[in-house]
């Protein structure tokens, strides 16, 4: 059941960009492929092969279609993915995503967790937490840091801080020669190490992202 806006509002995670972009691919398809969402879903099904990955080729090769828009069809058509174009269902998705994130063996990691969310959010007004599977991306115009679960035992605080040297705590990932976005990271261990240093260049990489 979709949630209303009193309900949405409460979450403490922000719609995820990918979101509004894949709201954006289904209000264009039927101009640029001549066949709405539904309309393509009731092709594939009738008409198309048995698999997913079968799909995906058969759109490309026989529809042309783009990597994307086959991938993203032949998902929907399994009725996954749905999570993608609903903010609503993203939403619901996203507290999932972090619940199974720190849950078993990561479990003992939550609190430094939510202790680095709290912190990051109130890095600026604009920033907001969009969860992914694996990582919890932090965004102002794009990412500015992120929150990694990388061992049982360490999360990795990444940041977007181009090609700054770096100081103190911080460790160059690499990021910056690789065009990636995040390009240093202080790895975590404890709520102790959630110091000012992680404040300051959590801040740092929300102002540069203006």
């Amino acid at each position: 059941m979709a949630r209303t806006a009193a309900q949405q509002k409460k979450s403490i995670y922000g719609v995820h960009p990918g979101v509004l972009m894949t709201q954006k691919w289904i209000a264009d398809l039927k101009q640029k492929t001549g066949r709405s969402l539904d309309e393509w879903l009731i092709f594939v099904k009738k008409s198309g092969p048995k698999t997913e990955k079968e799909r995906r080729e058969w759109l490309k090769q026989e529809h042309g279609l783009g990597t994307n828009s086959a991938w993203w069809i032949a998902e929907h058509a399994e009725g996954k993915g749905t999570e993608t174009d609903d903010p609503d269902k993203y939403l619901e998705a996203a507290e999932g995503y972090v619940e199974h994130m720190f849950s078993g063996g990561k479990a003992g990691l939550r609190p430094i967790y939510d202790q680095l969310l709290k912190i990051g959010l109130k890095s600026g007004k604009e920033a907001k937490a969009c969860p992914c599977q694996t990582i919890v991306p932090l965004y102002r115009n794009h990412v500015f840091a992120q929150i990694k679960p990388t061992t049982r035992t360490r999360i990795d605080l990444g940041f977007a801080l181009g090609d700054m040297k770096p100081e103190g705590r911080l460790i160059d990932t690499g990021g910056f020669a690789k065009k990636d976005r995040i390009t240093h990271r202080i790895p975590i261990t404890s709520l102790d190490e959630i110091d000012d240093e992680v404040k300051h260049w959590l801040k740092v990489a929300y102002d540069r992202d203006a």
